[in-house]
């Protein structure tokens, strides 16, 4: 996956992952994850 993402805002979204003892790659999965949980039609009811 590529994403295009403004300098500024890649800068700010690193300090504050590497501030919080964390890494932006684990940060985004886990915002993937919990979006596509979130968004997922109930089983039983896929389109």
């Amino acid at each position: 996956m590529n994403l295009n993402v403004p300098v500024k805002l890649h800068n700010s979204f690193k300090s504050l992952t590497a501030a919080q003892g964390q890494n932006m790659t684990d940060v985004l999965l886990e915002f993937i994850r919990s979006y596509v949980e979130r968004n997922s039609a109930p089983k039983g009811r896929r389109l």
